[in-house]
């Protein structure tokens, strides 16, 4: 059995980019020290977009490039791309906020395996409850884990609120 971080698109434009924020930028240390110290394995995710983001459903409702595919926005912050090649840690783009590959891979390679999935990083209300809840779909009895302390929302309200739903479909918040 083994438990299995998963570090939610630790990009660039979602920390000082085109949608950073404060609160984004204060966890990136505490981010980086759980991924290196991290008992199990870890996963990291990458939002993903092309050229015509603005053309896309989700670009018709947050009109704002971003994490568009090769730019620097759209790589993960240096010292967790450090640690992600260091641990030679998988690394899933995905093109919405949850990652149907992610799930898939958990539920038919690890979820025999796994003894606990801790999600953490940005944004809280947008794709990691998305992903947090996916999983919990796909693996409903193992333990689904947020480390609030290393997630950013869209706002500290909305962080909030999206910390409450978690708790509310069995994900346990540390």
């Amino acid at each position: 059995m083994r438990d299995l971080l998963i570090v939610i698109d630790m990009q660039k434009d979602f920390i000082d980019g085109s949608l950073g924020t404060k609160e984004a930028e204060a966890i990136v240390t505490d981010v980086i020290q759980l991924a290196e110290e991290f008992p199990g394995d870890v996963i990291f995710t990458r939002d993903t977009h092309t050229e015509d983001y603005l053309n896309t459903s989700e670009g018709k409702h947050l009109p704002v490039k971003h994490c568009i595919k090769g730019t620097e926005g759209w790589e993960l912050e240096a010292r967790l791309e450090a640690v992600r090649e260091k641990r030679a840690a998988l690394v899933f783009d995905k093109i919405t906020f949850g990652s149907k590959e992610l799930a898939a891979y958990l539920a038919q390679e690890a979820g025999s395996e796994l003894s606990s999935v801790t999600l953490c990083g940005l944004c809280t209300d947008i794709c990691v409850i998305s992903n947090a809840l996916m999983i919990k779909a796909f693996l409903p009895e193992i333990p689904i884990r947020v480390k609030a302390s290393c997630c950013a929302g869209v706002t500290p309200a909305s962080h909030e609120n999206a910390l409450e739903a978690m708790k509310m479909c069995q994900i346990e918040i540390i």
